[in-house]
């Protein structure tokens, strides 16, 4: 999401059938009662809360759980939802207190408490794994509750903690049903969301039904869905072509949705602007052939996005050129600046002054999936053109990619980022912060100090010129390379209701607006 409300652009096949009129987009109270089956390439690599940080975990939290606060579709300002309400304690940001529901109650029938809001979070801090979304809060202190009352104390300023408070890192879970020390692995759930997950069968499906007890932010909790879960991207646009899914997100290949038709009755298309990205990004820690930050340069000044965004994207994607995406305060090109366009002759040099023996070797990692192979043979062919790197290529299952980058497995790897709250914040604390999510062992004092900066004000719009000092030092220390911001689709059979509805262009599903027309 975006410091303007995202521009949701709902392309809609035109229906002259007889009959059929708008409020036939909206779900109907009686016909079909099926679950609506939802196909996606995201995979869930953890259904305890405190152990994923990832777009197809979170996808699940915000259905099976809920936080104390939550984001309408298109909202830029969090509004309560597990709370009755929630604000700063005077005006130091340091102090926020939430008064929870007094009506609330878990899948296994017991009162969701103050207590248990504050154990969800002591336990994530305290596992604190690698994965995990603990890298969101390096400023909490404690957590402290009494009676219905909720309060967080936090080392720092930070204007953002309500919006992250409203991510997936605020789930609460039932204190009985989850270990203090380590995560829950029985592939089950306890939570007080609008779904009750009634089977899991990781990597294959997931199957949710309305949950009878919820109290929140929603009026209505939607219909059964079922959720199927593919490896490749063409294995979940063979299961679309056959149709074993209705609802298709993320993400069917990119020559389909380049040649999708809004104008077939057969199906719906919602087409949104979105702030996903994808980083190239670099291992620096010592010993690392790209520690030297001349080497990194080197890579960025022969990175040719053109080829991506219409050779392997086929224009789904924009070229990015900067930490923050388009539509986000702060938003520059340092990437377009510092490197116009691809220079192998600048790269030769930087590789000379590094003191580096040429072909450098490098591993190059990335999630195997078949919509990633294409990106990652073309950016090997680049580094490889002018005979400055020798690239090893490596294809890794999407958890085991994650625990790997994050112990240093890898030289460099593509990542994708999806915003968690709308805020340039989202793209920069836990990306090139201390601790960050992304573990490639960048540190900087001096980002940590302009991240702090930008955590004092209330006023975002005041943070501009912190964000684009941000993106300029990034360009400068090159940690990671931005490749491409993609666009958001959702393909659905005709007969779905509110697919437009789905998603925001943040990955948070909102499965409860699915229904039958």
């Amino acid at each position: 999401m975006r410091s303007i409300r995202l521009r949701i652009l709902a392309i809609f096949a035109v229906l002259v059938i007889a009959g059929v009129v708008a409020w036939q987009l909206l779900p109907s109270d009686g016909g079909k009662k099926d679950p609506v089956t939802v196909g996606t390439t995201d995979a869930v690599t953890s259904l305890d809360p405190a152990g994923a940080y990832d777009a197809g975990s979170w996808a699940m939290y915000s259905n099976v759980y809920q936080s104390l606060m939550t984001f309408k579709s298109g909202a830029i300002v969090p509004e309560p939802d597990a709370a009755e309400s929630c604000g700063f304690i005077g005006g130091k940001l340091q102090t926020f207190q939430c008064k929870l529901r007094d009506d609330l109650t878990f899948s296994d029938g017991k009162d969701v408490t103050a207590e248990d809001v504050k154990y969800s979070f002591d336990r994530m801090m305290e596992i604190k794994t690698d994965v995990g979304p603990s890298v969101l809060f390096p400023s909490l202190k404690n957590v402290v509750a009494k009676g219905l009352t909720v309060t967080f104390n936090l080392s720092a300023r930070d204007a953002t903690f309500p919006q992250k408070l409203a991510t997936g890192a605020g789930s609460i879970v039932e204190k009985d049903a989850y270990s203090e020390h380590k995560l829950r692995t029985d592939n089950g759930v306890t939570g007080s969301g609008p779904y009750v997950l009634k089977s899991y069968e990781p990597g294959v499906s997931a199957e949710l039904v309305p949950n009878s007890r919820y109290k929140g932010a929603l009026k209505e909790t939607g219909g059964p869905v079922n959720v199927r879960y593919y490896k490749q991207s063409n294995d979940l646009l063979a299961a679309w072509k056959s149709g074993q899914v209705d609802v298709t997100h993320r993400q069917l290949p990119p020559s389909t949705l380049s040649e999708l038709d809004t104008t077939d009755v057969e199906q719906r298309v919602t087409e949104a602007d979105s702030a996903e990205i994808r980083n190239l990004v670099f291992n620096v820690r010592p010993g690392s052939p790209l520690a030297d930050k001349k080497v990194r340069q080197a890579i960025a000044a022969i990175i040719d996005r053109a080829p991506l965004v219409t050779n392997v994207y086929k224009s789904t994607v924009e070229p990015l050129y900067s930490l923050i995406p388009q539509g986000y305060i702060g938003h520059s090109t340092p990437f377009f600046d510092a490197y116009p366009a691809p220079d192998p002759k600048r790269a030769r040099e930087l590789m000379k002054d590094a003191g580096v023996k040429l072909p450098l070797p490098v591993t190059f990692a990335y999630r195997d999936d078949d919509e990633y192979t294409p990106e990652t043979k073309e950016i090997r062919r680049q580094l490889e053109a002018d005979g400055l790197f020798k690239v090893t290529v490596k294809a890794v299952e999407w958890t085991k990619f994650q625990k790997e980058y994050a112990a240093g497995a890898y030289d460099m790897y593509t990542v994708g980022w999806l915003p968690d709250y709308p805020d340039p914040d989202t793209f920069s604390q836990p990306l090139v912060g201390r601790d960050s999510s992304l573990h490639n062992g960048y540190t900087s004092k001096k980002m940590d100090q302009l991240i702090s900066s930008t955590l004092q004000y209330s006023d975002r719009s005041r943070t501009s010129a912190d964000f684009k000092d941000i993106q300029k030092l990034v360009g400068e220390d090159v940690p990671l390379v931005p490749l491409w911001q993609k666009k958001d689709y959702v393909v659905a059979k005709p007969d779905v209701a509110g697919s437009q509805y789905l998603s925001d262009g943040t990955g948070i599903w909102r499965l409860w607006e699915l229904g039958w027309i």
